[in-house]
């Protein structure tokens, strides 16, 4: 009789193993823990599905996914590479014409996503569900919160092998409320933050929030966040200065927050034109890793690489660093240098465009248009230095410099205004009711 509830007993263990999820969040020991088959998995993502064999070089461990598409070929590459994937899937958004008060539409997405739930809940690489980004971005219907939470219920119905995350374009205490009396069935609370990075812990503990949750998009200071020039054209942090505030954020928003946040998804693990072709991507447009990387290697394996980036020391212009406010005189010639330094001593080339201001500018990262460069305007004075014949059109403009040592690149941009009202008796011009400096060429 003994050996018989022994046998039993042993049958109900192994029927409970076998349906323990094979991915699961827990708290252990008063800290919370993404569990992959049991062993602790903190998650060093990119927010991305490109450059995964780089990723993997850096030590990281995950990556994400927006939307379905191309699903099964990400899903795959990843797992070729030992990499998990938080799979997304792209909630429709009120500011693009969805309507949370239309029921057939809302259950047509819910049954959409459950056909992908059904397709990709056994493949390996993946982690958990992404449910829905920043839905809730310029938005005025509250009943995608309750829509988002349907489809999270129903992935738990379907797969009950991996937990479901949402994301939120940042986080307030009115967004935080919805979180947590609303979405139920969301597992982890995912946020997208950048110079806002710094208050998140603040707010969710000033609103009593006590589960696991990740920093799903993070990087440099959004443009809307960082200092405007006159004419309100946001400056970009050169990849030097973006690189030291990865290092920082990560150090002091990420990992010293362990017994809550259980990983995140530096962005953007790719490239894209957003306000600039430089702004969010980690690689260039020609595909060389930037100069943050470096910083990310670091934080995820503990080490540099030894091909370390090159870094850009500063700009100059007219001979001295350049105000925030630069007022050129149409057709103009004017000096622009930079200053680089590369830890390995490699050979730098450097690289000078001149743009037009974007004006293709959207929201919450929808795609964007590159300016068309202006060619003709860029006379090499050295190695290190240009003339810049300004345009004759008045307007705002961007010149850009990168610094790459064949493998990786580094960059910088400055905005400036052409204007043709400047007169030779002043060193002085009107821009929009507000007193700046003009400058004549040397």
């Amino acid at each position: 009789m003994k050996r018989i509830l022994i046998i039993v007993h042993l049958i109900l263990s192994f029927t409970s193993m076998a349906q323990d999820p094979l991915v699961r969040v827990e708290r252990i020991n008063s800290q919370w823990e993404l569990l992959v088959d049991g062993n602790p998995y903190y998650i060093k993502g990119g927010g991305g599905t490109v450059k995964m064999q780089e990723l993997k070089a850096a030590g990281g461990n995950t990556i994400r996914t927006w939307g379905l598409e191309n699903a099964q070929a990400i899903l795959d590459e990843a797992q070729s590479l030992g990499l998990k994937v938080m799979l997304g899937m792209w909630v429709q958004h009120e500011r693009h014409g969805f309507d949370y008060n239309d029921s057939d539409k809302i259950a047509n997405q819910l049954e959409n996503f459950r056909v992908a739930v059904r397709k990709y809940k056994n493949h390996p690489a993946l982690l958990m569900w992404g449910v829905g980004n920043e839905y809730e971005l310029e938005y005025s219907n509250t009943k995608v919160w309750a829509a988002v939470n349907d489809i999270a219920k129903m992935v738990h119905e379907e797969d009950k092998n991996h937990p479901t995350a949402t994301v939120t374009a940042g986080v307030t205490p009115e967004k935080l409320k919805f979180i947590m009396d609303v979405m139920t069935d969301v597992d982890i609370y995912g946020i997208n933050t950048y110079g806002d990075i710094e208050n998140v812990k603040k707010i969710l503990s000033d609103g009593n929030f006590q589960g696991p949750y990740m920093i799903t998009e993070w990087g440099p200071n959004g443009h809307w966040e960082s200092p405007k020039t006159k004419w309100n054209s946001s400056v970009e942090q050169t990849s030097t200065e973006k690189a030291a505030v990865y290092l920082s954020r990560y150090q002091r928003c990420i990992s010293a927050e362990r017994k809550q946040c259980i990983g995140s998804f530096a962005f953007l693990w790719g490239q894209k034109q957003e306000y600039t072709n430089t702004w969010y991507g980690l690689f260039a447009e020609n595909g060389q890793p930037t100069e943050p990387i470096d910083q990310l290697e670091f934080c995820w394996s503990g080490k540099y690489p030894i091909n370390r980036s090159p870094s850009v020391d500063s700009m100059y212009f007219n001979q001295s660093t350049p105000p925030q406010n630069i007022i050129c005189s149409a057709d103009k010639k004017y000096p622009f240098s930079v200053f680089a330094h590369d830890l390995n001593g490699d050979k730098l080339t450097i690289k000078w465009e001149l743009f037009p201001e974007s004006t293709d500018l959207k929201s919450g990262g929808d795609a964007e248009s590159k300016p068309t460069p202006l060619v003709g305007k860029i006379k090499r004075k050295d190695a290190t230095s240009i003339f810049l014949q300004a345009p004759k059109l008045e307007g705002r403009y961007r010149l850009f410099v990168s610094v790459s040592d064949g493998e990786k690149i580094a960059y910088s941009n400055l905005p400036f205004y052409v204007q043709l009202d400047t007169t030779q008796n002043s060193n002085k011009v009107t821009f929009k009711k507000q007193t700046l400096h003009s400058f004549d060429e040397k």
